[in-house]
């Protein structure tokens, strides 16, 4: 049956067929009635206060779904608005969509006041910020557009399709056929070593007697985690993981937690005494490798699935490319297993050790009469916060908790400081919440990325989110205060007054708290063992207590690494 409809109904359509049943996004006049078609046919349209947020949504609910992530955003302004959002995104490896508003098709389309005061060059701009970039140049046309843009998502990337407002009001003949969905072969797909590599990686380890396995976020999407317990027990290894990859190993008892600039000392101290390390789908970054210090001088063994990858930020004696769990598979066949002897990483007093590891004793808390030390906080929120939760964080120097509050794992981990930037984690919490409805979200924010996102306020009680925000409220630019206290230079331009943010989050609806002390922390252990809100702790923390980070960042740009 021939239909007449305008474009924007029919790609709605087309959308819903892609089995989307949620976008995100910040209508304008170029999108609202792209937005609205989309909701009416039920796919819900979940709404930001700005652009940034609109994206990180769409980015936090593709990573934790594994689904497409879909974000509607206007033209000119609005694209500008949420550069830093989408440059962020197509940093992280999710299959994330932006629909982009634009300008009319050139043409028989003048404007009758004059230049277009929202003139704006998306297409360049955009793809010089990292996103493949569509446009749609007819109404027909749009339609397969749309199914490449999707298409081109599968790959791991964030796309940009330029939707034209008049190409949006064509109206044209359709059918109810939708769209077909595009075939998409991965660029990467999970294949084997190479007997040669796998050869080779078994004679380094047989002459090793103490090996450390690091595993990243690659280790963990590749469903490693099982035979990498095994094969830790087979060759008498520690673990560790990077950052992304937390708590992958959390019910191991030769478990380090995380490697470089979160490491605690029993974690270093057996870090230094391995004689080889086998790394996992993590890319020895600067945050993996304590900003270059942490380079052992042993041999070092990279498995990836990107060729690409290996060597990238450290030089690797041995590269193999493979997927991380059947080159371990690979590994398992190869290697035999050693006599308890063999292996003293896992003795019992290494065992012992590490049960009997008490993060209290890493650091003398530094509590203030007004304000609370930000680890003591950190390892008082694991014990009280509901066990299935997802953990979410901005960046800032407030980062040093990390290694202090634990997940089930690292699908429920989520840094956002791929750009290095804070003022994203809020969005990005927005759309792990609404991914997992039914466990707890928390975001761990500090006061001036909150500042910049603090109108998400209203979008999480208007969603109806479960969320737990912690405002780690140390009244300045944490990071930048460290910083320029190394540098002896004056810091009153990164130190802000005191501003209470308990009371704005209850004009809201929150439920919120103060947090000075452990005290106060403890009285609210109720609402957040079982939080059946909104909740908001504004957590004064002493701005005198550095992250661990800082004193490396000043080491490396020092040039002492």
């Amino acid at each position: 049956m021939q239909l007449i409809q305008s474009a924007y109904e029919v790609l709605a359509k087309d959308i819903q067929s892609f089995g989307v049943d949620a976008v995100f996004g910040l209508i304008s006049d170029d999108t609202a009635l792209f937005a609205s078609a989309l909701d009416s046919i039920g796919v819900q349209f979940h709404g930001a206060r700005h652009e940034n947020s609109a994206i990180t949504m769409a980015e936090g609910y593709a990573s934790t779904s594994g689904r497409l992530g879909i974000a509607v955003v206007g033209r000119g302004p609005a694209t500008a608005n949420g550069m830093h959002g989408a440059v962020y995104a197509s940093r992280t490896g999710s299959p994330v969509l932006i629909i982009y508003g634009d300008a009319p098709v050139s043409g028989n389309h003048p404007n009758s006041l004059g230049p277009d005061y929202k003139e704006f060059n998306s297409t360049v701009v955009l793809s010089a910020a990292g996103l493949q970039v569509f446009r749609a140049t007819s109404a027909k046309a749009a339609r397969t557009t749309l199914a490449d843009a999707i298409a081109a998502t599968q790959l791991g990337n964030t796309v940009a399709l330029l939707l034209p407002t008049n190409v949006q009001l064509e109206q044209f003949e359709s059918t109810n056929q939708v769209n077909p969905v595009r075939e998409v072969t991965a660029p990467f797909p999970s294949e084997k070593a190479t007997p040669q590599a796998i050869a080779t990686t078994t004679e380094v380890l047989k002459k090793c007697r103490r090996p450390l396995i690091i595993a990243g976020v690659g280790a963990h999407r590749a469903g490693a985690q099982e035979v990498l317990d095994k094969l830790s027990n087979r060759i008498g290894s520690l673990l560790i993981t990077s950052a992304r990859g937390k708590d992958m190993f959390r019910h191991n008892p030769y478990n380090l937690g995380i490697i470089g600039s979160f490491s605690h000392s029993m974690a270093r101290r057996y870090i230094d005494q391995a004689d080889c390390v086998l790394v996992f789908g993590a890319s020895l970054n600067f945050w993996t490798t304590s900003f270059g210090s942490f380079v052992p001088a042993v041999p070092l063994i990279q498995v990836d699935s990107k060729r690409q990858n290996i060597g990238r930020f450290s030089p690797a004696d041995v590269g193999v490319v493979g997927d991380a769990r059947l080159v371990a598979e690979q590994l398992l066949e190869m290697l035999p297993n050693r006599l308890a002897e063999e292996k003293p990483f896992h003795s019992l007093d290494v065992r012992q050790s590490l049960a009997n590891y008490d993060p209290t004793k890493e650091f003398l808390a530094k509590h203030t009469a007004r304000t609370i030390d930000p680890r003591s906080l950190g390892i008082a929120l694991d014990q009280l916060l509901p066990e299935d939760r997802n953990l979410v964080y901005d960046a800032g120097n407030f980062l040093g908790i990390v290694p202090y509050i634990s997940v089930p794992g690292p699908g429920h981990f989520k840094f956002t400081n791929n750009f290095a930037s804070i003022g994203l984690g809020f969005g990005a919490a927005l759309g792990v919440a609404k991914a997992r409805p039914d466990s707890t979200t928390v975001l761990v924010v500090g006061d001036g990325g909150f500042l910049m996102t603090l109108g998400e306020l209203e979008t999480v009680v208007r969603e109806d989110l479960p969320l737990v925000i912690v405002v780690m409220n140390d009244c300045a630019y944490g990071a930048e205060l460290h910083f320029l206290k190394m540098h002896q230079m004056p810091v009153a331009k990164s130190v802000f007054p005191d501003v209470d943010f308990a009371p704005i989050a209850e004009g809201f609806a929150f439920e919120t708290a103060t947090i000075r002390s452990l005290d106060d922390l403890q009285q609210v252990a109720s609402l957040l063992e079982n939080p059946q809100g909104p909740v908001l702790l504004d957590c004064k923390v002493n701005a005198e207590v550095a992250a661990p980070f800082m004193s490396e960042l000043a080491a490396f740009e020092s040039g002492e690494n």
